[in-house]
């Protein structure tokens, strides 16, 4: 054991373990799905302080991108949403997500789409909403998966995206094992990815932790490919690339005290969620997903 491992590992223990649902899942508490459907509304929370639930789903067809086990899918299709469709690159989540379907009684309501979020088998303007709630962190080639968003949604159709930025203290995204507030600005990537791994080495689930987290290079080196690094800075940048406007947008401090900060040239640090709604025009023309350009965590991390 490293001393970094060793230091991560002191440190762990002053800090207060989140509630997080894979650890809920071992512990034989709830599903991923089930606590995902509980948390429902949390995840629209932010657009709520501007936009009604029934303006967003109501009535609509919805597409929930980033979707994981489908339980906010069918949070929304409680809403009264016409059809739900979850898409997530993690196949293993369709079974989680159709049984709850089945419980709620929304399996004509929902379904689950496995496939890369960037080239989804579905037609052009299918969508009134789209939904991407803690999406624009995960996604390897974000510019390529807000525009096939933009060509899956119909004329005057909405986008809801919100994100944590990657300098947020648990912008890591490793909270269900390191506590540790920034820990990703304390301790380089392998020492973390290292500690993870002997931190959920003895769980049920620990090799299937390490596999969606992390992935390895053409070198044998191993990197978090969970996450891309995604900034405020970024954001905008692509944004701009992409000739969008935001109808509504919102930097959401960590505390309100903390607003000022969340303000100043250190704002990356203490903004909690990005909030962002898209409309696309009525009229508008398909847009050619092929004119994407290919983004690297790497392209990532030196733009922000």
């Amino acid at each position: 054991m490293t001393i970094g491992i060793a230091v991560i590992q002191a440190l762990n223990h002053l800090f207060p373990k989140p509630q997080h649902p894979f650890n809920l899942r071992n512990d034989g508490k709830k599903t991923y799905a089930q606590w995902q459907f509980e948390m429902g509304e949390k995840t629209i929370a932010y657009f709520l302080e501007r936009f009604h639930a029934a303006e967003m789903f109501r009535g609509k067809t919805v597409l929930d991108m980033g979707c994981g086990a489908g339980g906010k899918s069918l949070y929304y299709a409680s809403l009264g949403a016409k059809k739900v469709v979850g898409t997530d690159i993690v196949a293993s989540y369709r079974a989680e997500a159709e049984q709850l379907a089945r419980q709620l009684g929304y399996r004509g309501v929902f379904s689950f789409v496995a496939g890369d979020a960037c080239h989804l088998p579905l037609p052009d303007g299918t969508f009134d909403t789209i939904i991407m709630n803690d999406f624009m962190e995960h996604v390897s080639r974000p510019q390529a998966a807000l525009l096939e968003a933009m060509r899956l949604l119909a004329p005057g159709g909405r986008i809801y995206l919100n994100f944590p930025p990657y300098y947020h203290p648990f912008g890591a995204h490793l909270s269900d094992a390191i506590y540790i507030p920034w820990v990703h600005l304390l301790f380089r990537e392998q020492t973390l990815i290292e500690a993870y791994r002997d931190m959920t080495a003895h769980l049920p689930d620990g090799e299937a932790r390490m596999a969606l987290r992390t992935s390895v290079d053409d070198e044998g080196k191993a990197y978090f490919s969970y996450i891309n690094r995604m900034t405020i800075r970024t954001f905008h940048t692509l944004l701009q690339e992409l000739h969008l406007s935001p109808l509504y947008y919102r930097e959401v401090p960590l505390r309100p005290y903390l607003a000022p900060l969340a303000r100043s040239p250190l704002r990356e640090m203490f903004v909690k969620m990005v909030v962002c709604v898209l409309e696309k025009p009525a009229g508008t023309e398909k847009v050619d997903v092929a004119e994407a350009k290919s983004f690297r965590a790497s392209d990532l991390e030196n733009a922000g």
